[in-house]
């Protein structure tokens, strides 16, 4: 078995606060019998998240760009639809609020909008003329995502939603040459949706409106292999995009309840027929650890002691 854990932690001194008074037992007790291994390390402003870059090593992907792990074409799969190589990148585009403040554009999670099938497909549906342009197709895959090809986005790196959500949409706005038509395409969309009658309706029931969109995960498809054993598990996710951190410690308290406690007990019964690692990431670096043989000073003095709150920070 295999764990990946993104947003394990973060970089904000309100995160750093709830990571420090985390009581994790099953995580710490199960570090202490793993060995750390390799690490991924990175910053904050890369364009593809740790846990991103973990996923496409798990795949066998080749050494790709920063911003160019072609997630969207792999989502795009997931959804049911052909993804075939003919030389046009995928990317997948989440429709979004984007909020003007006093001295910084951000972006809402997608998954907060409350966006169902009936209201995307009117959104998508007048969007669609928008995008018809050679080479290029707009292809329906859930009410938040939607997916676009074009073979200028086989070279066009971009910022994984996960980057974005919630911060100074600025940082991350494409300066790539490649990416002016899809700035223009963009500009046209928010137009539209400013005075879609759609809109309007969703104030007027105290929702927000859709008013952009984001696009990420571009690249060339790329084959993804099996891998038997892999768990991603996200539910720390929301509650950090969300800066909601009473919730995140809870959702890390649960996971310590659960997963982390089955992986603790996978690990005492040290099966050599089923490896056991755990990849913890956060917003710079990702850290790997694996079931191993106990050294002469564990067989000796038992297990090392592990500060989860500490580690959970330096990623």
């Amino acid at each position: 078995m295999h764990w990946v854990i993104p947003f394990a932690g973060a970089l904000s001194p309100a995160a750093a606060e709830a990571a420090s008074s985390l009581a994790l037992p099953h995580l710490e007790q199960l570090l202490a019998r793993l060995t750390p291994t390799s690490r991924d390390e990175a910053d904050d402003l890369s364009m593809s998240a740790p846990h991103e870059r973990v996923l496409a090593r798990a795949w066998g992907w080749p050494d790709l760009a920063d911003g160019l792990l072609p997630l969207a074409a792999e989502a795009a799969r997931t959804d049911g639809l052909a993804v075939a190589n003919d030389g046009r990148g995928w990317g997948l585009l989440s429709p979004t609020h984007w909020h003007l403040g006093a001295e910084r554009v951000s972006l809402t999670n997608p998954a907060e909008l409350g966006l169902d099938e009936a209201d995307a497909r009117v959104l998508f549906d007048a969007l669609l003329p928008l995008f018809d342009g050679e080479g290029e197709s707009l292809l329906w895959g859930a009410p938040t995502r939607w997916y676009l090809l074009h073979p200028r986005l086989a070279t066009l790196p971009t910022a994984s939603l996960d980057r974005v959500v919630g911060r100074n949409v600025d940082l991350w706005l494409n300066t790539h040459p490649d990416a002016k038509l899809f700035r223009r395409l963009q500009a046209e969309a928010q137009m539209l949706l400013h005075s879609h009658p759609l809109n309007e309706a969703r104030e007027s029931r105290g929702q927000l409106p859709v008013n952009s969109f984001w696009m990420s995960g571009t690249g060339l498809p790329q084959p993804a292999a099996e891998i038997p054993g892999l768990v991603m598990d996200d539910r720390l996710r929301g509650p950090a995009l969300s800066e909601d951190w009473a919730a995140w410690s809870e959702a890390w308290v649960a996971l310590d309840q659960g997963p982390m406690k089955q992986a603790l007990t996978m690990a005492q019964d040290a099966d050599p027929d089923q490896p056991l690692a755990l990849t913890l990431c956060g917003e710079r670096h990702a850290q790997r650890f694996e079931s191993a043989p106990r050294t002469l000073r564990q067989r000796w003095f038992g297990p090392r002691r592990v500060a989860a709150a500490a580690l959970l920070q330096s990623l």
